[in-house]
């Protein structure tokens, strides 16, 4: 998927992650800030990134801001702003396909 304009999903709250992706041209650019990065900070990323994959989008700015999210959250999050991004969200969202 192409990432056509600048997209928002999640909220600041506990528990939850904001994610914003907005188009780029230099591949993946990830910026993740978490309040347990120390403890995560390597599977939170792994998610986005293996979320972005399955999605396939190639060049995109991701800026995460993790509050404690559970894996599963970070990744309806990311797929939520990558199909709001390109709006899918409205209608033909692949949920058989590309969603798992």
């Amino acid at each position: 998927m192409t990432i056509e304009k600048s997209a928002v999903a999640g909220t600041l709250e506990s528990s939850d992650a904001m994610v914003t992706v907005e188009p780029s041209k230099n591949g993946i650019e990830l910026e993740l800030s978490s309040s347990v990065m120390n403890q995560y900070g390597r599977q939170i990323k792994a998610v986005v990134l293996e979320t972005l994959d399955r999605l396939e989008v190639k060049n995109c700015k991701v800026t995460v801001v993790d509050k404690g999210a559970l894996d599963c959250t970070i990744k309806a999050r990311v797929e939520c702003a990558v199909f709001r991004s390109c709006d899918k969200a409205d209608k033909n969202i692949p949920w058989g396909g590309a969603v798992r």
